[in-house]
């Protein structure tokens, strides 16, 4: 349940992430801190920095915290990784779909940090012990290439590439419908669902969330679509896709499930239903990623060849709606 609070005379120019300490005394510093940089705080609708001063009147809504399991839960665990490069500074993988990133509520064992315990020792501990080596993470049903630092050195100068938009990446998606600009840009801002925590929403008062897109193969009643997203927002290319009325097929968190086939002849329903029981997550895929080598300074190039499940997809559409 949310907590709301309105700020009184005796709390004015008191920082925000003071003020939710002394007010939610079953939340430590660190925690308080992490609910602001995630967006579950809110200042009059507003997103604020940890620092933000407190104004009388303002309305202080707080969404509860998915509290992480005990620091000493990281257990190596022999998980088949996909390996796609490695030297002492990163490892380049192939994440599987439905692999959880890095351990949290509900997600205790069989992460991807995990796996990486097992594989290597050496990995960065920039971020706390629940995800050693993760510079930026993928949805847990989304496949395809990302970057682990093994030190600290190359954590942050990669973590520094990322916020100054400098590494490229290109998502490989198939969407519904057939889109009518074949290529262009989606720059709208996106912020935290407030009746849904666990979801995002294009909101002018979210942050600015950029994704230029361009349209590869189209259907009859799919397209496949490669994305290029200029911030890296949660969730980003999923709302996007979903607010141009073009969800990524099977993404059942942004209207992109079965419903979509309404309308459609009984026989193309049971068809494409089928198709979707055999893929059993969304079809998105992190397929390329291009960065200067923290140690090298050399551009460095990535690819994740399409996941079996997509091109089984794709290969059905060719075939019955091409």
């Amino acid at each position: 349940m949310n907590t709301t609070k309105r700020v009184f005379s005796g709390d004015v120019e008191m920082r925000l992430d003071h003020y939710l300490v002394e007010q939610l005394p079953d939340y430590s510093r660190t925690q308080i801190q992490k609910m602001i940089k995630r967006e579950y705080v809110t200042v009059n609708d507003l997103v604020e920095k940890p620092s933000y001063k407190l104004q009388e009147g303002d309305t202080i809504i707080a969404q509860p915290l998915e509290l992480e399991p005990p620091m000493d839960a990281i257990t190596p665990e022999a998980i088949p990784l996909d390996i796609l490069f490695e030297d002492g500074d990163i490892i380049i993988l192939n994440k599987s779909a439905g692999l959880v990133v890095h351990p949290g509520t509900g997600n205790y064992t069989g992460t991807l940090v995990h796996g990486l315990k097992y594989h290597c020792r050496d990995l960065s501990s920039v971020n706390d012990s629940l995800r050693p080596g993760i510079v930026h993470r993928l949805d847990q049903d989304t496949s395809g290439v990302m970057v682990v630092a093994k030190t600290n050195k190359a954590h942050r100068n990669i973590a520094e590439q990322f916020q100054d938009r400098k590494v490229a990446k290109t998502y490989v998606g198939i969407t519904w419908g057939v889109w009518n600009d074949k290529e262009g840009c989606i720059d709208v801002p996106l912020k935290r669902s407030r009746k849904n925590p666990t979801t995002y929403c294009v909101n002018d008062s979210g942050r600015r969330a950029v994704t230029q897109f361009k349209v590869l193969h189209e259907y009859r009643y799919m397209s496949v679509v490669e994305f290029y997203p200029k911030t890296g927002r949660t969730h980003q290319l999923r709302v996007h896709a979903a607010h141009v009325n073009h969800p990524i097929v099977h993404d059942e968190k942004y209207n992109g499930g079965l419903n979509r086939t309404k309308g459609f002849l009984p026989e193309v329903q049971r068809d494409i239903k089928l198709l979707l029981k055999k893929m059993g997550r969304h079809a998105l895929h992190a397929q390329h990623l291009s960065f200067n080598h923290p140690e090298s300074g050399e551009i460095v190039n990535f690819t994740a060849e399409l996941p079996n499940d997509m091109q089984i997809m794709i290969e059905h559409l060719e075939t019955h709606y091409g």
